[in-house]
């Protein structure tokens, strides 16, 4: 194996009794070399003593190869580096110690080089697949590593010295650099920030503990911290990280050192004393905190370890380096967040906050942002009462993705409703209308304002529907009579042109029965690059007809998936049921505290108890209501809302939060985590789930179907 140094003096000293007190040293004196080149220990050369006492007696990776077999000496340190082939490689020629090194370059024809001819060689990083540990794993080492000749006392070369300091934990950590520039490089949010950095500081510092924080903005700092050992799999590092609040002076050195901005090192100590929430804190004896170095985001990363530990200048530079990476990042999610929130909450201000109530017809929408979810969009829906008592039902888009097309969204959606209250007839709304976008157009001294809706009238006792489209794509139908197979059609209804284009709408009436489901939708539902639109719309058509049940809620979920690829566009839902019979429902407000999940499952059980729905349903409700609103104070922070609709055919509960925990995802049902495995058993106790982004927050949903009599 080879190593770095040049001559070595040649001292008088003979092999000293003190470097027997290690182990390799003990193992080197206590071997028998008469069998080898070197001879008897009695008979070495004076100046070979004088090696092999420096070699044993130095904290640094040192081996000497004697003779022209080139038979292995080395020390403690030198030992710790070959792993298992101590102590078996002591007097072996070193070629069959290193079968796997010693035909690559620059190993064994540098050793007989210098055997023979003398000279130095040094190799400031040297990447070798070296064979250690248990079974003789081959792993790929770095070193630093040099040679040079050993002379007797008459001059002669007798040997090489090598030494070699081992260098791949150290290369490895500049490597995740890379690695970690490139993961930061994909986040968006500041959760994702936080992910990502997290891991990395824990694997690439063998962490112990590991913390990230950021400030509020008005005061006070976000939290987020990792252990070691700490159970995640795959739904966990989906869900949003486990952010904890904190005030301004919290006693931390993360937050004293984010707030300063200079690092904060303990050695030795108890630093988190003070700020300690468990055991995992009470444990960290050495911890080292460093500011991110951001010019907009203030705030930190720490590492502790539950052992002292003396940070090197090397790794000082690195983690600074590291926390000018993530405070890059943190920026940049910020300034999205910011953007996107904007965008947002002004795309859904335009929306309704909340749908009628009625009690034959059951409503619900949804609303998901194209592109990259930073923009505001042109998509809009609405449903209302109208002086008649029908029900008004528009879905709608105007082309563009900002700011602009969504304040001539709002104004759209306001002209229709006001036209519809003093006129309820389709054509007579859609023709209103396209003489407002005729205005809007000569306004803005452009012709290119294209915009689409669809409105329709639902008249639940006459048990019809009648619509009129100016260039929408048709609405569909899912049919459900009660004993017969459920089946989705589109309305025939002429889509004509759109409006600001001279549109002359045409009225359509169809029957809208008992068990039916109407359901409007925007291009984004069906349209996908390489796809036909007729061919979206044929499996849009066969999702709705396989639902499990016509839940206006639920179709908007599966109608929102059912064409697989991603789309660019803005995807809108409404659906409306006209009900078999009118629902039971029941609200409960949950407040933001550690006793509200048992407060949820005796309400819900005592309350779907008086309606006599079925034991089974019972359990498995109150279940997945208690994950969900577990999730919900864990992730928003904020009380929220529960909601229980109880029809003939199914269970509807909804949980309703007014934080930014962002996008639910599905969680793995195969397996079990700490955090993520209550999304997994709502998969399994329910027949459809989903989450819904609102105004002011999240709602999270599931529907159990009732047995059937």
């Amino acid at each position: 194996m080879p190593g770095t140094v040049g001559r070595i003096p040649t001292p008088p000293a003979p092999v000293s009794a003190a470097a027997a007190r290690t182990d390799a040293a003990a193992t080197v004196l206590g071997h028998d070399w008469a069998g080898t080149s070197l001879g008897p220990r009695t008979a070495w050369d004076p100046a070979v003593r004088a090696v092999v006492d420096l070699i044993l007696a130095s904290p640094v990776p040192m081996a000497l190869a004697y003779g022209d077999d080139l038979v292995l000496l080395y020390n403690d340190a030198y030992a710790d580096l070959i792993g298992d082939k101590h102590p078996a490689a002591i007097g072996r020629p070193a070629a069959e110690v290193f079968p796997e090194l010693w035909h690559l370059p620059g190993v064994g024809d540098v050793m007989e080089r210098i055997y023979r001819d003398g000279g130095t060689f040094l190799e400031k990083e040297s990447s070798l697949p070296l064979g250690r540990g248990h079974g003789g794993v081959v792993e790929q080492a770095v070193f630093t590593r040099g040679c040079s000749p050993v002379r007797d006392s008459t001059g002669r070369i007798v040997g090489v010295l090598t030494v070699a300091a081992e260098t791949t934990h150290v290369t490895q950590q500049l490597q995740s650099v890379s690695e970690v520039a490139a993961a930061l490089a994909g986040t968006l949010t500041l959760d994702d920030v936080a992910r990502v950095t997290l891991r990395y500081a824990i694997t690439t510092f063998d962490a112990d503990r590991v913390a990230f924080a950021v400030d509020e903005g008005g005061g006070g700092w976000r939290m987020v911290r990792r252990v070691r050992g700490e159970l995640m799999d795959e739904a966990d590092e989906r869900l949003p990280p486990l952010w904890r609040r904190v005030a301004a002076d919290w006693p931390d050195p993360l937050v004293e050192a984010a707030r300063a901005g200079t690092p904060s090192i303990t050695s030795n100590g108890q630093p988190l004393r003070d700020a300690a929430t468990d055991r995992h804190d009470q444990k960290i004896v050495s911890l080292i905190a460093v500011p991110l170095r951001a010019t907009v985001v203030r705030g930190g990363l720490s590492i502790g370890h539950q052992a002292p530990r003396l940070w090197s200048a090397a790794e000082r530079a690195l983690l600074a380096a590291s926390a000018e990476l993530i405070g890059q990042a943190a920026e940049r999610a910020r300034r999205f967040e910011t953007q996107h929130g904007t965008a947002q909450l002004l795309q859904r201000s335009m929306l309704p906050e909340h749908l009628p109530n009625l009690p034959r017809l059951r409503i619900a929408a949804r609303y998901d942002p194209g592109v990259d979810g930073n923009a505001a969009g042109g998509d809009f829906y609405d449903a209302f009462l109208l002086p008649t008592g029908q029900l008004g039902v528009v879905l709608g888009d105007v082309a563009g993705h900002d700011v602009q097309a969504a304040a001539r969204m709002g104004q759209v959606r306001a002209a229709l409703r006001a036209l519809a209250l003093a006129d309820p007839r389709p054509d007579s709304v859609l023709t209103g209308l396209d003489r407002l976008v005729t205005s809007l157009g000569t306004e803005a001294g452009t012709y290119e304002l294209f915009v689409t809706v669809v409105f329709g009238v639902v008249d639940a006792e006459r048990r019809e529907l009648t619509l009129a489209s100016a260039g929408h794509p048709p609405p569909l139908i899912r049919r459900c009579a009660p004993d017969d197979r459920p089946h989705a059609e589109y309305v025939d209804l002429p889509a004509g042109a759109p409006l600001g284009l001279g549109a002359r709408p045409t009225v359509t009436t169809v029957a809208f029965a008992p068990g039916d489901t109407l359901l409007l939708f925007s291009d984004g539902v069906v349209e996908r690059r390489r796809q036909s639109l007729g061919a979206g719309l044929d499996v849009l058509a066969d999702a709705v007809a396989a639902a499990g049940s016509g839940d206006p809620r639920a179709l908007c979920a599966v109608a929102s998936g059912a064409v697989a690829g991603a789309t660019e566009d803005d995807v809108a839902v409404l659906a409306v049921e006209h009900a078999l019979r009118p629902s039971r429902s029941a609200s409960m407000e949950v407040p933001a505290e550690p006793t509200a999940p048992s407060r949820v499952r005796h309400w819900m059980s005592a309350q779907l108890g008086e309606w006599q729905v079925p034991e089974s349903v019972i359990g498995s409700a109150v279940l997945c209501t208690s994950e969900l609103t577990t999730n919900a104070l864990l992730h928003a922070g904020t009380a929220a809302r529960v909601d229980i609709d109880l029809s003939a055919e199914r269970l509807l509960v909804s949980v309703a939060d007014s934080g930014t925990r962002g996008t639910v995802t599905r969680a793995q049902t195969d397996t079990l985590s700490s955090r993520g495995r209550g999304l997994g058993l709502i998969e399994e106790l329910s027949d459809a789930w989903g989450t819904d982004p609102t105004v002011r927050g999240s709602t999270v949903w599931f529907e159990i179907l009732l047995p059937t009599e």
